[in-house]
């Protein structure tokens, strides 16, 4: 029987679990951190790490069909290129897939994270059955993914779909990338706690406690036992969600939104205001017709799903191929 080798990238950590042909419940799994923390580990590449950990889970008759990953930041997925990874200093136009199919001998194939997870629920999650979908992670950041006709939409160079850095306030908060008012500066779980941060300094009264950091998760706690700032807080990223969601059906006219990542599991304090907004600011109602608004049916396993998605699309003739 051949496999599949999935990888799912992140800042701090790095995953790889061996699949069999037709099913997700992996066959082996391991983890590494991206990066060396103790100062006696010999292995300081990031990319040495990534290969040891795939050769740790490769299966021992060898029988591998393809290794695919979900990794951070724009990519090329044509040339198999990360072009900068968030996180790892030094990370810019990695040839990754030329690199890992040398060290292993089987087709590689590569894409950014939050495309994969849209890849990874339209196939096997709650966007299975849907042919038009989008995939809206809200977390740290704002990332996402667009199918259309059963297709990942990638874009010319592969760039396609970085939701989280639409415009949603002219001269808003500074995002990451260096803008302003982007949806991630706005209503991503950090921007959540720095909106909220601010209003604490103003004076504004809320059970968080003081002697710990605020989060995007200790919100969500205090918005569920009723504390009106939390509750403004999370209904105030849903509202700009929603603004931005109701652009992204005028363009793509999916037949479902899926909402994933940490922030997401604040519930109906975050996703009623943002259907509300959606509503208010469509072009027609007709955009919201058998519109399916859900949550993610995977959790943090969703890089790997994802990827798995990603080298059963591209190579599903698994079986057929020799060793």
């Amino acid at each position: 029987m051949r496999r599949y080798i999935a990888v799912d990238i992140g800042g701090t950590q790095v995953r790889a679990a061996c699949y069999p042909a037709s099913k997700l419940k992996s066959i082996k799994i391991a983890r590494t951190t991206t990066q060396a923390t103790d100062p006696e580990d010999p292995v300081t590449s990031p990319l040495e790490r990534i290969q040891n950990l795939i050769a740790s889970i490769w299966p021992a008759d060898g029988k591998v069909c393809a290794i695919s990953v979900a990794a951070p930041g724009p990519i090329n997925p044509y040339q198999g290129i990360l072009v900068e990874a968030p996180n790892i200093p030094g990370w810019i136009n990695v040839p990754l897939q030329q690199n890992l199919s040398e060290r292993f001998k089987v087709p590689v194939v590569l894409g950014n994270d939050a495309n994969l997870a849209a890849l990874g629920e339209w196939k096997y999650g709650a966007g299975k059955g849907h042919h038009h979908l989008i995939y809206l992670t809200v977390s740290t950041g704002i990332g996402g993914g667009v199918i259309i006709d059963d297709r990942l939409l990638l874009g010319a160079n592969g760039l396609a779909a970085e939701l989280g850095h639409t415009t949603v306030m002219i001269d808003g908060p500074l995002c990451g990338c260096g803008q302003r008012g982007h949806l991630e500066a706005v209503a991503s779980g950090t921007a959540i706690a720095n909106w909220v941060e601010a209003e604490l300094s103003q004076g504004v009264q809320s059970i968080l406690p003081i002697d710990k950091p605020v989060s995007a998760k200790r919100i969500s706690e205090a918005a569920q036992k009723g504390d009106k700032l939390c509750i403004a807080a999370l209904a105030r990223a849903g509202h700009y969600i929603g603004r931005a969601l109701a652009d992204f059906l005028h363009i793509f006219n999916p037949s479902i939104v899926i909402i994933g990542g940490g922030v997401s599991k604040s519930g109906p304090l975050l996703l009623d205001p943002m259907y509300k907004a959606m509503q208010e600011h469509v072009l027609n109602p007709h955009y919201l017709d058998g519109l399916v608004l859900t949550t993610a049916a995977f959790g943090d396993e969703v890089g790997l799903v994802g990827a798995l998605a990603l080298g059963r699309t591209t190579y599903p003739d698994c079986r057929s191929k020799k060793s």
